[in-house]
């Protein structure tokens, strides 16, 4: 089975690009969603959690406070390394695991918003990134999570540049509101499945 791995900016767009695979009938394993599940079910995790940032970062339910968590990392480049070494590799875990329920696709994606900064992207045959404007990805994330311009600008600075995604990744999709998103993604399709037949 071909895996193939898909990534871009907050606010790029990945996730309705990947809905569009899914509409083709391709099997994608959402990353961060995964991520967020594990901190708050997996005993081990919420322990290594805790002992890093401290028992009160969980609630009183024992759900992990996002919001709390987020105002550290994004302003701590250590704390942001030392959650994605706690989390990475049990969610590549997870994947390799549901690779498994879905050998006869024709390719898998794994959507993951740091992707080529976690070093996982060399495990996969190939790499899409979704790329859109800065000032687009503000708007989005703004409306969608309720947060302010300062926040959002915060959290594309740790992540790494849509240029030099651009320069790591195979494919690419222009997702700024002038190019249609349906194409883009059937003729991307097209190029992997003939890649799966070649290889």
């Amino acid at each position: 089975m071909i895996k193939i791995g898909i990534t871009g900016g907050i606010g790029s767009g990945k996730s309705i690009v990947c809905e569009i695979f899914s509409l083709l009938g391709i099997p994608v394993f959402n990353a961060d969603f995964e991520a967020r599940s594990l901190q708050n079910s997996d005993p081990e995790i919420k322990y290594q959690i805790g002992r890093a940032f401290g028992p009160s970062i969980y609630n009183s339910d024992g759900i992990l406070d996002r919001k709390r968590l987020a105002e550290i990392i994004f302003n701590n480049k250590q704390a942001l390394a030392a959650i994605n070494g706690i989390i990475h590799p049990a969610v590549r875990k997870k994947f390799l695991e549901w690779c498994q329920k879905f050998r006869s696709a024709p390719y898998t994606l794994y959507e993951a918003a740091i992707l080529f900064e976690s070093g996982y992207a060399k495990d996969f045959e190939r790499n899409i990134v979704v790329l859109s404007q800065e000032n687009l990805r503000i708007a989005r994330v703004i409306e969608r999570d309720h947060v302010t311009e300062e926040i959002v600008k915060k959290r594309i600075l740790n992540q790494m540049s849509d240029r030099d995604k651009s320069i790591l990744a195979d494919y690419h999709i222009d997702n700024n509101d002038n190019y249609l998103l349906i194409p883009q993604v059937l003729n991307i399709d097209k190029l992997i499945r003939e890649y799966g037949k070649v290889r």
